[in-house]
C-alpha cells in the first residue's frame, strides 16, 4: 500500500497534504509513505523531514502519481506547466484524496470518473460528530477567521482594544461580523482578544448561543423560512428575507470599524450581504475584510486577490487564506486525512465501505461513476451532454 503525497502546483498554495508527524505514524501502521520532492518547503518541512519520518522522497512526479494507490493532496487537480493534466498521471483504479470543488467544478469530476478514479472530496465529509476529525473545511475556515482579523486590524488606522492614556482615552474598535460558522466563530473570539467590541450576525438563530458565549453581540433577523440547511450549514434564504435581512444589517454596518464576511454556500455564488450603498454610508478609514471573495465576495465592492478603496474604504478580499498560515493549516489538514485512512485502510488493505455512512458521503467518484446526485445535477447544469 503506497500513499503518496503530491507537490501543490497551484498559485500561492503553500500547505501540503501529510506533515512529517503523520507520515511517522502511518509508517508505524506498515504503510509505505511516498512525497515528492520539495512538497513540504512551503509550510516549513524538509525533505529531510520527512525521510527522517519514514517516507521515501521522490524526485519524479510522474513516478509518484502512476505507482501510488492513494494519492493525497490540497488542491483540486489541475493542468500541469509543462502539458497534461495531473489527473492523466493517476493510475487507473487508484484513489485520490484531496479538496476537489466538485460543485463549483463539476467537469474535473467527470475526468476523474472517465479514469476510473476513487476520488474522496474532502468538501462532502459530512458534518457529524463521527467525522468531526476528519471536517476539512472546519479546521482550514478557522484558520482563514483567525487572519482575517489580523488582516483587518493591520488595514485599520485605528486601535482594536480601549486604552486610557495621559493624552486621553481611546475608545475601542467596532467590528460586525457576518456569517458564525467556523470562520465567524474564530473570527469574533480572534477580535475580541484584541479588546474590540464585537457585534456578529447569522441567519441561523441557533448560533446565537455560541455568539454570546465568545462575548459578541448577536444579531439577529427573524425569517419566516428555514434557514438551515442539512450538516448545520447557512442555507440560501429567498429574496424577500435577503431584502428584510439587508434592511436590519445595514445600520451595524454603517457603524462598524470592521466588517469581516464569511458567508458561502457550496457551489453557488457567496451571498450578496454588503451592497455598495452600505459601503458609502461607512466611516472613512473603515476596513471590510470578505472571506468569501473567491466565490464572488459577500460585498458588491470586493475583487478577489485585491486590496482596493472605495469611497474611504478598504475592501480586501483575500485569497486561499489558511495556506497563508501554512504550518499549522497543513498539521490540522493531515490529521483531517489521516483520520479517514483510518477508516479506508484495514490490515494495510484498502476497503471503501459505503455502508460506512462517512465514506458514503465523501467518495464522489468510483468504478467509472460518479456517486453523487448533487454533482451529477450540477454537471447536468454545467452542459446538457455532460455526464449523459
Amino acid at each position: 500500500m503506497k500513499i503518496a503525497v503530491a507537490k501543490e502546483i497551484e498559485v500561492c498554495e503553500r500547505r501540503v497534504a501529510l506533515n512529517p508527524d503523520t507520515v511517522t505514524r502511518l509508517v508505524k501502521q506498515g504503510l509505505e509513505v511516498w512525497v515528492e520532492k520539495g512538497a513540504g518547503e512551503g509550510s516549513c518541512f524538509t525533505d529531510s523531514a520527512y525521510e527522517a519520518a519514514g517516507a521515501t522522497v521522490i524526485t519524479d512526479p510522474a513516478k509518484l502519481w502512476s505507482e501510488a494507490d492513494i494519492v493525497l493532496k490540497v488542491s483540486p487537480p489541475k493542468e500541469r506547466e509543462n502539458g497534461g493534466s495531473e489527473i492523466e498521471l493517476l493510475r487507473q483504479g487508484s484513489v485520490l484524496i484531496s479538496f476537489l470543488n466538485p460543485l463549483g467544478n463539476p467537469a474535473v469530476v467527470q475526468e476523474l470518473a472517465n479514469r476510473h478514479i476513487t476520488a474522496l472530496s474532502m468538501e462532502m465529509i459530512p458534518r457529524t460528530t463521527r467525522a468531526q476529525s476528519m471536517d476539512a473545511l472546519s479546521s482550514q475556515a478557522s484558520l482563514a477567521g483567525y487572519k482575517a482579523v489580523l488582516i483587518a486590524a493591520a488595514a485599520l488606522p485605528k486601535y482594536f482594544p480601549m486604552l486610557t492614556t495621559a493624552a486621553g482615552t481611546i475608545a475601542p474598535a467596532k467590528v460586525f461580523i457576518m456569517g458564525a460558522g467556523v470562520a465567524g466563530l474564530q473570527a469574533i473570539a480572534t477580535a475580541r482578544r484584541l479588546g474590540a467590541v464585537v457585534e456578529a450576525f447569522d441567519i441561523r438563530p441557533a448560533v446565537k448561543e455560541e455568539v454570546q458565549s465568545l462575548g459578541a453581540k448577536f444579531v439577529e433577523v427573524k425569517l419566516e423560512e428555514e434557514t438551515t440547511a442539512a450538516g448545520g450549514y447557512a442555507k440560501e434564504i429567498s429574496e424577500a428575507s435577503k431584502q428584510r435581512t439587508q434592511e436590519v444589517v445595514a445600520e451595524h454596518v454603517k457603524n462598524a470599524d470592521v466588517v469581516i464576511t464569511t458567508a458561502q454556500v457550496p457551489g453557488r455564488k457567496a451571498p450578496r450581504l454588503v451592497t455598495e450603498e452600505m459601503v458609502a454610508q461607512m466611516k472613512p478609514g473603515s476596513v471590510i475584510v470578505d472571506i468569501a471573495a473567491e466565490q464572488g465576495g459577500n460585498c458588491a465592492c470586493t475583487q478577489a486577490g485585491k486590496d482596493i478603496l472605495w469611497n474611504g474604504v478598504t475592501i480586501i478580499g483575500p485569497i486561499n487564506l489558511p495556506s497563508s498560515m501554512p504550518v499549522h493549516a497543513s498539521q490540522l489538514y493531515s490529521k483531517n486525512l489521516t483520520s479517514l485512512l483510518q477508516l479506508l485502510i484495514k490490515d494495510k488493505t484498502l476497503q471503501v465501505d459505503f455502508a460506512d455512512d462517512i465514506i458514503d458521503a465523501a467518495c464522489i467518484t468510483h468504478a467509472g461513476e460518479i456517486r453523487n446526485q448533487r454533482v451529477q445535477d450540477a454537471l447536468k447544469a454545467l452542459s446538457p451532454q455532460i455526464g449523459t
